[in-house]
């Protein structure tokens, strides 16, 4: 029994090894199509696959580049927000500066408009003084008159008499006030 199956199996075309006019036909097909392939497919791939590669290249180029401009931008920025800074604080200095010279020009203003108003005080307290005073020796004159005359009994309306009688009357007063 044994012999019988092996016999038969070697007979019958077996299920693991293909007949040769399948390879055969296998074989022309597969050639077949690999030429196909390598005539229409794969120069289209080659072509998508270069544009493709140049696409993402350039894209990373581009990439870059607008990196680079990005970071020319940004010092740009912060090279002008430096030179803003340094020009604000420049401005700031100089606004404390004018501030504190038109406080010292102020306070000398107000300071000499002080003085005037004293000096202008002093002066007029003097004119009123020195009026005060004539007027005092005017009216002490008249009453020094009108008792001398009573005193001594006789009239001293004589202008020159009355007037030396005043000045001597008003130079003892000034020489006694003098002493005290």
């Amino acid at each position: 029994m044994v012999n019988t199956a092996i016999v038969l199996a070697a007979e019958e075309p077996s299920p693991i090894i293909p007949h040769v006019s399948e390879i055969i036909l296998g074989a022309v097909a597969f050639l077949l199509l690999l030429w196909v392939l390598q005539k229409f497919a794969f120069p289209r791939f080659e072509a998508l696959y270069k544009e493709r590669t140049e696409k993402i290249e350039g894209g990373i180029k581009r990439a870059e580049e607008a990196q680079a401009e990005a970071e020319k931008a940004l010092q740009t920025y912060q090279a002008q927000l430096a030179e803003a800074r340094a020009e604000s604080a420049r401005i700031r200095d100089d606004a404390r500066l004018e501030a504190e010279q038109i406080k010292e020009e102020l306070r000398t203003q107000a300071q000499d408009e002080a003085a005037r108003i004293v000096a202008a005080g002093r002066a007029q307290l003097e004119a009123q003084r020195a009026q005060i005073v004539a007027e005092l020796r005017a009216d002490l004159g008249r009453h020094a008159v009108e008792l001398a005359s009573r005193i001594v009994g006789e009239s001293l309306e004589d202008d020159a008499r009355r007037r030396g009688t005043v000045d001597r009357f008003l130079d003892d007063l000034d020489s006694v006030s003098a002493r005290n």
